[in-house]
């Protein structure tokens, strides 16, 4: 296999898994009855869907097209599964979908990284995951609330102190801070 097949292999991969986390939000917005959570995860829906067309010009760019691997396709598959079902708690599938989440993150960072580091062609095409990434970012830190939130319900059966989603917000606003600060000093 050639890098270019690789890295459009694991791009496949990572389109796929996109689809997946849709699929996922789509099921947990139904299943909460919490107006903050719903919200935030419609938020995340929306963006999620314009990172799928990112992730999309990513392909486009790169030129070469694969396949999802098997293996990937399987646990896409064990994952959809999951959240469809009545085994997992609501908390169960939260923590699912953000294990997936932070998945994304880390196979987008690591797919930018990985063309960056072969030739200035390929790190052009994956210029369209820095948004993906970063946006995956700061769903993990949304997510990290939500399964405090959700936890705390399920394990106590109390509500969590709300002073949380400012903690949450003050994360996001951290990570912006710090991104921008990378960027333009680069």
């Amino acid at each position: 296999m050639t890098d270019t097949t690789n890295i459009a292999t694991k791009l496949a991969d990572l389109q796929l898994f996109q689809t997946v986390l849709i699929d996922a939000e789509q099921t947990l917005i139904k299943a909460t009855s919490d107006e903050t959570i719903r919200e935030r995860l419609e938020k995340i829906l929306n963006q999620d869907r314009e990172n799928l067309s990112d992730i999309q010009k990513a392909v486009n760019k790169l030129g070469t097209n694969a396949d999802a691997r098997s293996v990937s396709q399987a646990h896409a598959e064990k994952v959809k599964e999951m959240m469809s079902g009545s085994e997992l708690t609501l908390f169960d599938k939260f923590f699912e979908f953000e294990l997936l989440k932070h998945q994304q993150t880390m196979s987008g960072l690591v797919l930018h990284k990985a063309a960056q580091s072969l030739d200035d062609d390929l790190q052009d095409a994956m210029e369209p995951l820095n948004k993906v990434n970063f946006e995956n970012r700061a769903h993990q830190e949304i997510l990290k609330g939500v399964l405090y939130f959700e936890g705390t319900r399920e394990l106590a059966g109390v509500e969590p102190d709300m002073g949380l989603w400012a903690s949450v917000e003050q994360g996001i606003a951290a990570l912006k801070g710090a991104v921008g600060s990378a960027t333009s000093s680069s």
